[in-house]
């Protein structure tokens, strides 16, 4: 018997009572298709086969796979708002948030503006000179100071021998880091 493969068209021969009646699983040896194969008619048994002839087919091209190109995320432009995050009526809107002052805000330079802003840092590094500079002026002044209030005396030796300990304790922080 000749099978023909449903998938590459390649044929086969089998011996007739290699299938029986009720069918039989082949695979083709090219491919590898599987299919369900049951009995052909009956053939004419007026023809004798001397001997089976290997039948070759011919090659027929296979298909190739084609590869998709990867599909590319278009990001668009980002929009420009058209209303301001902290306008009044994106807050009522968004949030609920309701603003009474609608007076719109006047930007200014940095010349323009009234109020220069002098920061932490600037005002810690000023407070540390002023307390350096009372500290020193008191210190020259002690002598007229105890002549005019005799009392002060024990405050202003105590005052000084606190500041000795405290620059004693950074100068030792500074030595041992």
């Amino acid at each position: 018997m000749i099978l023909t493969c449903n998938s590459c068209g390649k044929k086969f021969v089998v011996p007739d009572s290699a299938i029986t009646a009720s069918g039989r699983m082949v695979q083709c040896g090219s491919c590898g298709n599987k299919w369900k194969q049951f009995p052909l008619e009956e053939v004419e048994k007026t023809q004798s086969i001397a001997r089976p002839k290997k039948v070759v087919s011919r090659l027929q091209p296979v298909p190739q796979k084609i590869q998709k190109p990867k599909k590319v995320k278009k990001t668009a432009p980002k929009k420009q708002r058209e209303i301001s995050l902290y306008s009044p009526e994106y807050l009522a809107k968004k949030h609920g948030i309701k603003i009474n002052d609608t007076q719109p805000v006047k930007k200014f330079s940095k010349k323009e503006k009234g109020k220069v802003s002098f920061g932490f840092y600037n005002s810690l590094i000023l407070f540390i000179f002023l307390s350096i500079f009372l500290t020193r002026l008191l210190y020259f002044a002690q002598d007229f100071v105890i002549n005019k209030f005799p009392v002060t005396e024990f405050y202003l030796n105590y005052f000084f021998e606190s500041v000795r300990n405290i620059f004693e304790i950074i100068r030792d922080l500074l030595i041992i880091y």
